[in-house]
């Protein structure tokens, strides 16, 4: 009998979906693709920062330097890139890293737009960076 409900067991457990893999949150994606350059802190100070010949520019002050208002799809765009060009600066563009499941995001002017979860996840961790 409980060879049969050890069995039964063993069964039923393999008919339910695993756990899904876990994403990652916007700190470890700013920690993987931006601290290099833009420092663990957003500064502008990390380990390559000087590799470059013109400052990085310190994530710290976006909203200051915007109004008091954070640029967050000015943000989403540079971060992302434009797939099949690269950006006129030095940063390259992490659209095709952060591809993946999408949300719907509603924008400063209202609109709905749809874009990569790990993108909306980077640049709100972006966005908590400010001083």
């Amino acid at each position: 009998m409980y060879r049969v409900i050890l069995i039964l067991a063993v069964f039923l457990a393999g008919c339910y979906p695993q756990e899904q893999a876990q994403e990652p949150t916007g700190r470890a994606l700013y920690e993987t693709h931006c601290a290099t350059c833009h420092g663990v802190g957003g500064q502008g100070d990390g380990d390559l920062a000087g590799e470059f010949g013109v400052p990085v520019p310190n994530l710290t002050v976006l909203r200051e330097s915007n109004g008091g208002v954070f640029p967050y799809e000015g943000v989403m765009a540079q971060v992302y890139g434009y797939p099949g060009r690269y950006h006129l600066g030095l940063m390259p563009e992490f659209g095709p890293d952060l591809e993946g499941a999408q949300v719907d995001l509603v924008t400063q002017t209202g609109q709905i737009l749809r874009a990569p979860r790990a993108l909306v996840a980077l640049v709100d961790y972006i966005e908590t960076l400010q001083q």
